[in-house]
């Protein structure tokens, strides 16, 4: 006999395993089913983001610069370090146990609010009497049956024709995450967030790196200051950045890869590296989830076509997470888990793709939210602009990083703020006051009046909102 649920969230990663804590926490009966796999073939749920996406990419890229550092900046604080040497077996160890301790975390997350896990690949049955038949289909199968169904199945990378991954020689983000030695020469392909993380990663460990992007433009959703400042910086640090390519044959041998490519003058060029990431965007998930058998509508990507609140075409059937439109981002994924919970609950979940923040954790990290100064060109929305550079922080020359700039964007007549562009130290955490300003629809000026800590990088936040007016005090 199926067991019987209010509601079944097929993916535990961001977007699934958040919904089925939150509707848990709502008073509903919840499954939730997600089919990663340890080393051990035991459940590690999580999704891409835990298993092979921004946790163990981080857990590197943070184990990158503390090397970086020993090898070139600690002897301007005045430590002596000699015989640096980098185990990468050791990293990719650690990283793994970052991983281990996220997967557990959700684990236990899912006891503590008492939802049911199933480990294995969930997918439609049919649909009768109002509810719907799930299988599982791991080590133990099951049939479940639930009124209303989540599906947070995520995304996969996107490989190019003729040059699948073997995580071998041509490497996904997976691959790219389980590189034992470093290599003496690294390509990729792939000017956007994963190539760059990635590529700083292995750079900063002394590999060769180039780029190759076949847009021509750089970072062309950031601003472009950031973007302009943040080419100059990763081209300073050693990554050799190509724009405009066009990619040709790929040629895999037993100890190397050869990317044939033309250049943005039209050139025919060659690439020869150990290895290659392949790093083109990604594609949603919905391999295996039996979408036919409840005639439930993709759309020419293959994503699941939904409305503004997450709806399928379906009754009670939802779609949250990079499997949907909109940005593949596991803090949007995880917003839209909590409001289809709510919505569920008959309450008014809401996600405000305004102010939805991103983050590149390169060096120096790259941070936004809301308009670039481009967007409000092409517009015709009349702005006021302001800027101020870590250079001119406290706090940022105690640090030693003193790279980049905050900029603030508002309204010309209301001073809204419209935008903020971070590109420096701590970014990531930076954003998190623009973001909380525009979700209140606060002005440039209300930032430049509160109180920062002194000294601390916010300053430059505040200052930069100060400029907005003309008014820095420290720059």
């Amino acid at each position: 006999m199926s067991q019987q649920f209010d509601v079944i969230v097929i993916g535990g990663g961001p977007g699934g395993y958040i919904a089925a804590i939150r509707a848990a926490q709502l008073g509903f009966k919840v499954a939730a089913i997600d089919e990663w796999k340890n080393s051990k073939g035991g459940p590690a749920p999580g999704g891409t983001c835990t298993n092979v996406g921004c946790i163990p990419s981080k857990a590197l890229l943070q184990s990158s610069e503390h090397f970086e550092h020993a090898s070139l900046h600690f002897a301007d604080h005045g430590i002596s370090v000699k015989g640096l040497e980098m185990d990468v077996a050791k990293m990719i160890a650690r990283k793994d146990t970052v991983v281990k301790q996220n997967n557990d975390g959700i684990l236990y997350l899912f006891k503590k609010n008492k939802v049911t896990f199933f480990h294995g690949r969930g997918s439609f049955v049919k649909a009768a009497d109002g509810q719907y038949e799930i299988a599982v289909a791991g080590d133990k199968p099951e049939t479940l049956q639930g009124k209303h169904i989540i599906v947070a199945t995520g995304s996969n990378a996107r490989a190019l024709p003729g040059a699948a991954f073997d995580e071998k020689l041509i490497l996904s983000n997976d691959g790219a995450l389980q590189v034992n030695d470093v290599p003496k020469k690294l390509g990729v392909i792939g000017a956007g967030v994963i190539g760059l993380e990635m590529g700083s990663v292995w750079r900063r460990l002394g590999a060769e790196v180039t780029i190759l992007e076949g847009l021509p433009t750089f970072l062309g959703a950031a601003d472009e200051a950031v973007a302009k400042e943040a080419h100059k910086l990763f081209t300073k640090q050693g990554l050799k950045i190509e724009m405009g390519v066009k990619i040709g044959d790929i040629k895999t041998a037993k100890k190397g890869v050869t990317v044939a490519y033309t250049n943005a003058k039209g050139e025919a060029q060659e690439l020869a590296v150990d290895k290659l990431i392949v790093s083109i965007g990604r594609v949603p998930n919905t391999i295996g989830l039996n979408t036919e058998a409840v005639g439930l509508q993709l759309d020419e990507r293959g994503a699941i076509v939904v409305d503004a609140d997450c709806k399928t075409n379906l009754p009670n059937v939802w779609a949250v997470g990079d499997v949907v439109r909109g940005p593949m981002l596991a803090h949007k994924a995880e917003e839209e888990g909590v409001a289809v919970a709510e919505r569920i609950a008959g309450q008014h979940g809401h996600v405000d793709f305004d102010t939805i923040p991103w983050v590149i954790y390169t060096s120096p990290e790259i941070a936004w939210v809301g308009k670039t100064e481009q967007a409000l060109k092409a517009e015709g929305r009349a702005y006021k602009a302001g800027s101020f550079p870590f250079l001119a922080n406290g706090r940022a020359r105690a640090l030693g990083d003193t790279n980049g700039f905050v900029k603030f964007l508002a309204d010309a007549t209301t001073d809204e703020i419209l935008g903020v562009h971070i590109i420096g130290p701590y970014a990531s955490e930076l954003i998190s006051e623009a973001v909380v300003a525009m979700n209140f629809k606060a002005s440039a000026e209300d930032i430049a009046r509160i109180c920062h800590a002194h000294p601390s990088l916010s300053e430059a936040t505040k200052e930069a909102a100060l400029a907005v007016d003309k008014r820095t005090l420290n720059f």
